[in-house]
């Protein structure tokens, strides 16, 4: 039996977890005010740089004696950035619940080849025992696991009285969940995510143990121009005071001054995560109304409120072999994208089969709500497209 196809779409159809949808009320005339053609050495460069890590610190609620630095690449290029200048000095515990946080163990384990360290894994949907973290050791973790929308439920079990650092790669999580900056020693995000910015830019935040670490230990390896966060022993200030060590866009940094300006002129932080939070509560109301449909996460103290994972859990489809199951849900979004209803909510490539939705705070409750109905109607329609049972 097919559904009846909806009537209205949503406003804006984008619920990708990266590039994410731009801010509410959005339109390129918000960015008049970029100084394009324009040095970012210049005055008027540097104090556009330099806007965007005050704002970051307010919106953000970042600390005052906490450093905030704009550098390239992305999140990636942060998180590559603390790992390689500040890991070696002892040992590491690495936590991994999904593909990107594998990532970083990787980089750790067979680019940076340390050998002292302790791997503490979970599959998606789950998350390791956090009690096992040795606090003499630096720790590396995501705080949202983008490809399986699991996240921490908060810092309790990260020691005040550590003697490692922790490194957070924050991404999907800052401006959507509460960060709890004193167990925190490095934060890495970058625009794209909860605000909707735009790629390429990276943001790192350091506290004083980890400048202490910076400016008190030189690693074994080389370290690439666009790595070093020191000059000559001391921490290169000029980073955290909007000299950025390649050139940014400075349209990319006007779209994220947009951003912040909007999220601040909303209340804040604790209005961005109750939009997140909203969001998130119309796919749980979903959930409890549609037999079909499941979180990847079961427990609710680790379920993400912006990369929202889901499984189709429908006997005739969790039947099929993986493959299948991955082509069912990629079928079912195609039937979505292709009515312009919702685009880029498919599961992760290494993820399982099923649905990723973003429901940051840039995203409209009321789109989410209509993004269902029609997953809703694709769903029936691939379910009935399905070969029949001899």
């Amino acid at each position: 039996m097919t559904a009846a196809k909806p009537s209205q779409r949503p406003v804006v159809p984008h619920f990708s977890s990266g590039p994410c949808a731009k801010r509410p009320g959005w339109t390129s005339e918000n960015l008049k005010d970029a100084p394009l053609g324009r040095s970012h050495r210049a005055k008027v460069g540097k104090a556009k740089l330099k806007q965007a890590i005050e704002l970051t610190r307010d919106v953000l609620e970042v600390p005052a004696d906490y450093k905030i630095g704009i550098v390239p690449a992305s999140d990636t290029g942060a998180v590559e950035m603390a790992l390689w200048s500040l890991l070696g000095a002892r040992p590491v515990t690495t936590i991994a619940w999904e593909s990107f946080g594998e990532g970083w163990v990787s980089d750790v384990v067979k680019e940076l080849k340390l050998k002292d360290v302790t791997k503490l894994h979970a599959g998606y949907g789950e998350i390791p025992d956090l009690s096992k973290v040795d606090p003499a050791s630096d720790v590396v973790f995501t705080w949202n696991g983008t490809t399986s929308g699991v996240r921490v439920p908060n810092a309790d079990w990260i020691s005040a009285s550590r003697e490692g650092l922790t490194i957070c790669d924050a991404t999907s999580a800052a401006f959507a969940q509460p960060l709890d900056w004193p167990k925190l020693d490095v934060v890495t995000f970058s625009w794209q995510k909860a605000l909707g910015g735009e790629a390429a830019h990276g943001m790192l935040i350091l506290s004083p143990r980890a400048v202490e670490r910076l400016e008190s230990y030189k690693p074994a390896w080389p370290l690439p121009k666009i790595f070093r966060l020191t000059k000559g022993g001391k921490l290169n200030a000029g980073i955290f005071e909007g000299e950025t060590i390649n050139t940014p866009s400075m349209l990319c940094v006007e779209d994220y001054l947009d951003a912040l300006n909007w999220g601040k002129s909303i209340g804040g932080l604790k209005a961005l995560i109750a939009r997140a939070d909203a969001n998130t509560k119309v796919l749980a109301d979903w959930k409890a109304r549609t037999p079909w449909i499941d979180f990847l996460a079961q427990d609710p103290a680790i379920r993400s409120n912006t990369s929202v994972c889901l499984k189709v859990v429908d006997p005739a489809i969790t039947s099929l072999s993986a493959d299948a199951q991955a082509d069912f849900a990629k079928k079912l979004v195609a039937l979505v994208e292709k009515e312009n209803a919702g685009f880029d909510f498919a599961h992760y490539r290494d993820a399982p089969a099923g649905l990723r939705i973003w429901c940051g705070a840039t995203v409209e409750a009321s789109d989410v709500a209509l993004l269902t109905q029609w997953i809703d109607w694709a769903f029936a329609e691939a379910k009935a497209a399905l070969p029949k049972a001899a």
